[in-house]
């Protein structure tokens, strides 16, 4: 019988059948289509072909052509009298064991036993991958984006969440919530990182998900982590695709967007910030991270789990006695549990039994120097659950502070931000509060020449006409820094922040300078005075540049000239000292100020009441 005419299927590049193409694509290329010239008793044949010996599972090594495969026992056909002891073999021979030193397999969240591809890379993956959430229930944080009300929420829900960018801190949760995002629309899920790819590895997608979306309808999200790696040229190939719809984007980013992306692909997007997690939800998901490692081991001995709602429901029995151990391993932890629920009081017991190193100061520790990071959290966690659990709580602490690192970006948005707050603080008068921020940006290596820069640009920005010795001390320690460097040096910077903070504080002369500035925009073309334009041939002299000016220090009284074009004169640029026509009154304010910083006296410049 001639067979049927075949053609290409435009998602799998497989052969198919034409009478069956559609059949094939309905069933997302997941059916079994024979070949060209296939009949279809071969079909069934190849259907009922054994698997290889070397795919099957429990094999010692490739079964030869003489191989009884009777004498393979299946785990079906195993007595169950053996499972405990192969168990036990598992987890004492092949991993180290739980008793001695919380090891890396006690942390693990794959089961023993199973000894698959799948299972080891997921074991070898840190403990903050391996907890991921896997829904938004269980995502902790940023309320205002995953919240019932909130507008991605809202979107979340109809299947039309559209192209996005998640900017925020590393740690924060942006990996994890545009996984969420993508798992709850039900759509292709497609996954790169700029750091790793460029646009050769993206233009496949684009081809694959306009032909899902042409055949199938099936939309197509394109999850690109760190998409500020990607050049703004770069950035230009996702306009089209984006513009008619056949990918979904969903970019994160650490770096500010309005710098990092260009205008095209923002207009495009919408972004969403995501800022650090507070110390509080850092704390819950440290305890949720506890709770699950306990529950995964306590399957693993077939006991029951501990509910995510109460993670510290691990109560010790004093009263009940222990059953008759079985073997050493389970005699001598028999023996621990009944010494520490006899040691220790009902009041003092730890949180997590299994891990009583664990205290809440520990949690409180890593907490605050996670610093909102929660990947960094949970790094720390799993470095405590690694130790002994008879190390001192000191040496615990001791060990957490040396393993994190101080997150300073000197190209980043900390920078300006650290400089920004030591600027507002010496506006402000608050000497310790520039201090403190001289101090971080300093002991987190910036550069201290950046520093005094911006405080000769401070000592005449805000401090001005106020007090006129602040500019030159503020070059003086601009040489200072030059000609010492660190560490010494931090001595003359702080010398300077603090007499730019008690100075007294005048912006006149930036004030005159921003209006005439505005006068200068309006019109660039008004011409000089004749007075005013100078004249050094005949011929200038002769048409009459510099006539009637009036040098000032050849009279014994105030001269006058015509200084402005007719269109300026009359307008105000610079005012005289103590009007404070443009200065603002705030009631609210001032007494805020009078309740917070004057310990809660009047302040003397209240006008008084007539």
């Amino acid at each position: 019988m001639a067979s049927s005419s075949t053609v290409t299927c435009p998602i799998c590049s497989r052969p198919v059948p034409e009478q069956l193409i559609n059949q094939h694509i309905d069933a997302s290329c997941r059916d079994t289509i024979p070949g060209p010239s296939t009949p279809k008793k071969t079909r069934t044949s190849s259907a009922r072909r054994p698997v290889a010996p070397i795919f099957k599972t429990g094999a010692s090594g490739p079964a030869t052509k003489h191989d009884d495969l009777s004498t393979l026992q299946q785990p079906s056909q195993r007595p169950a009298t053996n499972r405990p002891s192969q168990k036990r073999k598992l987890s004492g021979d092949a991993t180290p064991s739980r008793s001695s030193a919380h090891s890396a397999s006690g942390i693990s969240l794959v089961k023993q036993g199973k000894s698959t591809i799948g299972s080891r890379l997921q074991a070898a993956s840190p403990l903050a991958e391996r907890l991921r959430p896997s829904t938004l229930d269980e995502f902790v944080g940023h309320i205002h984006l995953t919240g019932p009300d909130s507008f991605l929420s809202t979107l979340t829900e109809k299947g039309a969440v559209g192209s996005i960018i998640l900017w925020g801190p590393p740690g924060c949760g942006k990996t994890t919530l545009a996984r969420l995002i993508a798992k709850r629309t039900n759509a292709i899920f497609r996954e790169l990182s700029a750091t790793a790819v460029g646009i050769n590895d993206v233009r496949p997608i684009f081809d694959e998900a306009k032909g899902n979306l042409q055949l199938t309808g099936s939309r197509t999200i394109l999850f690109l982590d760190e998409i500020h790696r990607f050049t703004r040229s770069q950035q230009d190939i996702f306009l089209p695709f984006l513009e008619r719809g056949v990918v979904q984007l969903i970019g994160t980013t650490t770096e500010n967007p309005s710098f990092k992306l260009n205008a095209a692909l923002l207009s495009r997007c919408r972004v969403f910030v995501l800022e650090r997690l507070t110390d509080e939800e850092i704390i819950q998901i440290i305890k949720r991270a506890l709770a699950r490692v306990t529950s995964s081991e306590q399957e693993g001995r077939h006991v029951d789990a501990v509910p995510s709602s109460s993670p510290a429901a691990l109560p010790i029995d004093i009263s009940s006695p222990s059953p008759p151990p079985s073997s050493p391993i389970e005699s001598s932890q028999a023996n621990a549990k009944l010494e520490s629920s006899v040691t220790i009081p009902m009041s003092l017991q730890p949180l997590f039994p299994q891990y009583p190193h664990v205290t809440d100061k520990i949690i409180s520790s890593m907490a605050s120097l996670a610093a909102g990071d929660a990947r960094t959290a949970l790094s720390l966690l799993e470095q405590i659950l690694l130790a002994p659990a008879e190390t001192p709580e000191s040496a615990l602490l001791d060990s957490m502070k040396r393993s994190v690192a101080t997150s300073y970006d000197r190209t980043g948005d900390a920078r300006y931000d650290l400089v920004s707050a030591l600027q507002k603080s010496i506006r402000g008068s608050q000497g310790g509060a520039a201090l403190y921020w001289l101090a971080r940006t300093l002991e987190a290596d910036e550069d201290p020449m950046y520093i005094a820069r911006r405080l000769v640009v401070c000592a005449s920005e805000d401090i001005g006409m106020a007090d006129p010795h602040a500019l030159p001390l503020a070059i003086a320690a601009l040489q200072a820094c030059q000609a010492i460097g660190m560490p010494e040096c931090r001595i003359n910077l702080a010398h300077v922040v603090t007499y730019l903070s008690e100075a007294p504080k005048s912006t006149r002369a930036l004030e005159a300078y921003n209006r005439a500035q505005e006068l200068a925009k309006q019109d660039m073309t008004l011409p000089v005075p004749l007075p005013m334009r100078n004249a050094p041939t005949r011929l200038m002299k002769e048409l009459g540049y510099g006539k009637d000016y009036k040098y000032q220090p050849q009279f014994a009284h105030p001269v006058t000239n015509e200084y402005l074009p007719p269109q300026i004169v009359g307008k105000t640029i610079l005012r005289e000292e103590g009007v404070p026509t443009e200065k603002k009154w705030d009631e609210g304010a001032l007494c805020q100020w009078e309740e917070i910083e004057n310990g809660g006296q009047a302040w003397a410049g209240r006008p008084s009441a007539s």
